[in-house]
């Protein structure tokens, strides 16, 4: 089969499309034939190498933590999962996904949504596992709260307006000129422009029970946003360390996603009932994967991205 594998950390470079054997099935796993994975932001850290002290890669490495695709392979011990079964999940870290084929433990697996495109649903994993558990984990949202998402236009951003302003919160979202629309379709009521007005100007004089903070924020500025929560709430960061002892009752937390079957399962039904909706920036062979890391890196990338095997 094809994949893109890395024999070493470095740049993009480091990323080649090569043939490997195709992998076996082991006791309780399946082996999936891929019709798309996604792109996601820490893909790139694992292949430069930061994050090895965490996630080491056992090379040649394979990226890729979202998958979607069709059940081909059955391993001992597996029950409940049949050949062509429609499939999602979450990966460990150690990725897979950029392949033909991938080895997934079948206790990770989710049927996939039956209203979208196979390889788009490979969108969903990562980025709606993390608002979720953001949101019904970590900050316990109940109707009626209010809701800053910094970073509402972004992958997890739009779930997490989705899955808020559907809870019955009332959803305030930062967000750029080219997402806005779309984050008000979602259920915001109501998005800041973050290129024209500062969030603390935009919220001046109001505090929030629930921030999320989806946006790349240094030691002032996250301290700054935890002075916008109100007694008693909570601040959730996913890109960094969040500060201590902020007071008044106000939690702060850094969180990490995890796979959590249970929790994608809901999220299927939700896509497949309407409530939820999958957005896809663009569609690209896996061939392109090197460049897609390339356009994550400075800014250039448009949004999700789904890759299939070429």
């Amino acid at each position: 089969m094809k994949a893109i594998r890395f024999h070493q950390y470095g740049p993009s470079d480091v990323l080649a499309h090569e043939e490997t054997d195709r992998p076996a099935a082991g006791p309780g796993q399946v082996v999936v034939k891929v019709a798309g994975t996604s792109f996601n932001p820490v893909d790139a850290t694992i292949r430069a190498g930061y994050l090895r002290e965490v996630f080491p890669v056992v090379f040649p490495g394979i990226p890729g933590i979202d998958v979607a695709g069709t059940v081909a392979k059955l391993g001992a011990d597996v029950t409940g999962w049949a050949v062509g079964d429609p499939v999602v999940a979450l990966l460990p870290m150690s990725g897979g996904a950029a392949a033909e084929y991938v080895a997934v433990p079948a206790g990770l697996l989710a049927k996939a949504p039956h209203s979208v495109d196979l390889a788009d649903a490979a969108a969903l994993p990562a980025v709606g596992l993390t608002a979720y558990q953001a949101l019904f984990e970590h900050a316990a949202l109940t109707a009626g709260d209010t809701v800053l998402i910094n970073g509402g236009g972004g992958a997890v951003g739009g779930y997490a307006v989705q899955l808020a302003a559907g809870h019955g919160a009332t959803v305030t979202a930062t967000a750029g000129p080219g997402s806005a629309a779309r984050v008000r379709d979602h259920g915001a009521a109501e998005v800041i422009d973050y290129t024209r007005t500062p969030l603390a100007e935009a919220v001046a004089g109001r505090r929030f029970d629930v921030i999320l903070n989806l946006v790349p924020t240094g030691s002032e500025e996250t301290a700054a946003l935890a002075e916008l929560v109100a007694d008693g709430g909570v601040l959730i960061s996913t890109t960094g360390p969040v500060p201590e002892g902020v007071g008044r009752g106000v939690r702060a937390v850094r969180m990490f996603v995890r796979s959590d079957t249970a929790q994608l399962t809901d999220l299927v039904a939700r896509v497949d009932a309407g409530t939820l909706r999958i957005h896809v920036a663009a569609r690209r062979p896996l061939t392109d994967l090197a460049a897609v890391h390339d356009e994550a890196v400075t800014g250039r990338l448009p949004g999700k991205t789904i890759l299939y095997p070429a």
